[in-house]
C-alpha cells in the first residue's frame, strides 16, 4: 500500500517583518514588545510505501489455500443436494477435485450419505468442511506465534 500525506507546516522565518504587541499583565502594565517574526505557510509532501511482513504474506496464503479446499468441498454439497448432471464436464471437475479433500473423511460416520430421490447429502463432505476448516484455525494459530508485528497499546 501507498500513503500520500500532505502536510502544512506554519514557520516564522523573516525577522525584517515587525509588529508591536502590548502586554497587559500585573507585573509590567502597558510595556511594549518588539515581536521581529510572522508566520509562512510551508508544504510538505511525503510518501510512504507499507508492505505486508513476512508473516502476514504466510497468513494470506494459509487462507487462500483452505478457501479454495472449502470452496470446492461447498460446491460438491450444493451440487450433489441439486442432483446436478455428471456428464457436464464443470460438475465432473469439482466432484472429481473436492473427492481428494473429503476422502480422509469417508468412514467416519455410519452412513457417509442421505439419499433421496436424487439428492444426495454428502455427510462425509460435510465432515470434511468441518475438518478442514479446524485444520485452518490450527495452522493460522501456529503462523501467528511466528508473526512480528507491532503491537498497538
Amino acid at each position: 500500500m501507498t500513503y500520500d500525506q500532505r502536510t502544512v507546516r506554519q514557520t516564522t522565518t523573516d525577522p525584517a517583518v515587525r509588529r508591536r504587541t502590548v502586554v497587559t499583565d500585573d507585573t509590567a502594565p502597558g510595556t511594549v514588545v518588539d515581536d521581529g517574526a510572522y508566520s509562512t505557510g510551508e508544504v510538505v509532501d511525503r510518501r510512504t510505501v507499507v508492505t505486508p511482513s513476512g508473516g502476514e504474506l504466510l497468513r494470506r496464503a494459509v487462507v487462500l489455500i483452505f478457501g479454495i479446499i472449502q470452496t470446492l468441498i461447498v460446491l460438491r454439497i450444493v451440487l450433489l443436494l441439486l442432483n446436478a448432471r455428471e456428464g457436464n464436464e464443470i460438475v465432473r471437475f469439482i466432484l472429481n477435485t473436492s473427492q481428494v479433500f473429503v476422502a480422509p473423511f469417508i468412514g467416519i460416520f455410519n452412513s457417509d450419505a442421505l439419499r433421496a430421490g436424487g439428492s444426495v447429502l454428502d455427510i462425509a463432505a460435510i465432515a470434511a468442511l468441518v475438518g478442514w476448516t479446524v485444520l485452518e484455525w490450527i495452522v493460522l494459530w501456529a503462523t501467528d506465534l511466528f508473526r512480528r508485528e507491532p503491537t498497538v497499546v
